[in-house]
């Protein structure tokens, strides 16, 4: 049975179109995860859903009732789901009890008494019993999303939304929060997670979504997403890969500015000195090959370099229109001084592949 059911889902901040038309149906029991890089709508998303934002188009279901119809009672929707916020929310002024059981007592009409007994039983799953009486300014980050945690559970909710529940937590802390989140999942509880917590999705999420262009841009299970990605833009952000391009249009190229580039590359994302170097070299001795013994007149050549951060891997992806030419078609036994160039290529290359098709030279490989 499905919880949640968006169709068609837009949302604009004047010019800025966030989101572009968003399908999803998510069924009970399903733990979400939302991934992507920064500024992609996955908060707008979850902000949409209990409409905290408006969207400017699109229908919102919850549990079979639509949230974006017309004189709907949204605060009665809104009551089968709870937040969990970046910034946790407490009401300052209440103690922790009272941030628990003030929301059942108004608008569920929970005897005080059964208020309090289920606050103390969610307090003692997340072990913050003692805490009972506290009041938010004496508790530490982490306690307080633990409490932020109990007081959406107070409600029976049909489904939990997180929206990056441990960004605004010191790194010591974000462990007992993800604890509590990993019990739930144990639960069986419906959740949309929003997070930048990799391994943690993996863990706990049965679906995967990756957002990048204002949509869903793939998804899947952990397994699939974090294992076998198959969209330019995820294995990207699942790789965690850098990029550095760089065009040249004739043989008297500026040397000097490409190289400045890949040094300022490496240093951004600290490659070594030595790889640094080796990189400089290889890139500076290959296009040399190439215009040497595949360009005619024209000079039209690519140089994509891409680092992973998650292996530490360089690879190359060079282009050249031009005569067929492989600078790496013979042994490196029958390399001699007049091909200084290729023999480089060959002791700092792997992986290596060829192509030409239609005029244009394809060389990739990866550096050792």
């Amino acid at each position: 049975m499905s919880v949640i059911e968006v169709h068609g889902l837009k949302k604009s901040f004047g010019e800025l179109e966030v989101l572009r038309g968003i399908d999803l149906t998510v069924e009970e029991g399903e733990r979400i995860a939302i991934i992507g890089g920064s500024g992609c709508g996955k908060s707008v998303f979850l902000r949409c859903i209990e409409l905290l934002e408006i969207p400017n188009a699109g229908q919102i279901f919850i549990d079979g009732q639509e949230i974006t119809a017309p004189n709907v009672d949204i605060d009665k929707i809104r009551r089968s789901m709870g937040m969990v916020w970046q910034k946790f929310n407490l009401f300052t002024h209440m103690n922790v009890m009272e941030n628990l059981t003030v929301a059942p007592i108004k608008l569920l009409g929970i005897k005080k008494d059964a208020a309090h007994e289920k606050a103390m039983s969610l307090l003692a799953q997340v072990g913050l019993t003692s805490k009972a009486d506290a009041y938010p300014e004496f508790l530490s980050g982490g306690q307080q999303q633990r409490i932020a945690i109990c007081r959406s559970l107070m409600m029976n909710p049909k489904v939990i939304l997180f929206d990056e529940p441990t960004s605004a937590l010191d790194p010591t802390m974000v462990g007992e929060v993800l604890a509590v989140i990993r019990m739930l999942a144990k639960q069986n509880l419906t959740m949309i997670i929003v997070t930048h917590e990799m391994n943690f999705a993996r863990e706990v999420a049965t679906r995967i979504l990756f957002f990048a262009d204002g949509e869903i841009y793939e998804q899947g299970t952990p397994k699939e997403i974090f294992d076998a990605p198959k969209r330019p833009k995820t294995i990207a952000f699942i790789h965690k890969q850098k990029y550095f391009s760089y065009e040249i249009a004739e043989r008297n190229f500026d040397l000097m500015k490409m190289q400045g580039g890949i040094q300022t590359f490496s240093e951004k994302y600290g490659l070594t000195p030595r790889r640094t170097n080796r990189l400089q070299l290889c890139c500076e001795e290959l296009i040399y090959e190439m215009i040497d013994n595949a360009c005619a007149d024209a000079v039209k050549i690519s140089l994509d370099i891409t680092y992973s951060e998650i292996d530490n891997g360089i690879d190359i992806k060079f282009t050249c229109a031009g005569k067929n030419y492989n600078p790496l078609d013979k042994s490196f036994e029958d390399f001699d001084e007049d091909n200084l160039g290729a023999a480089i290529l060959h002791n700092l290359s792997k992986n290596y592949s060829y192509e030409y098709d239609n005029g244009i030279n394809k060389i990739n490989f990866t550096l050792t």
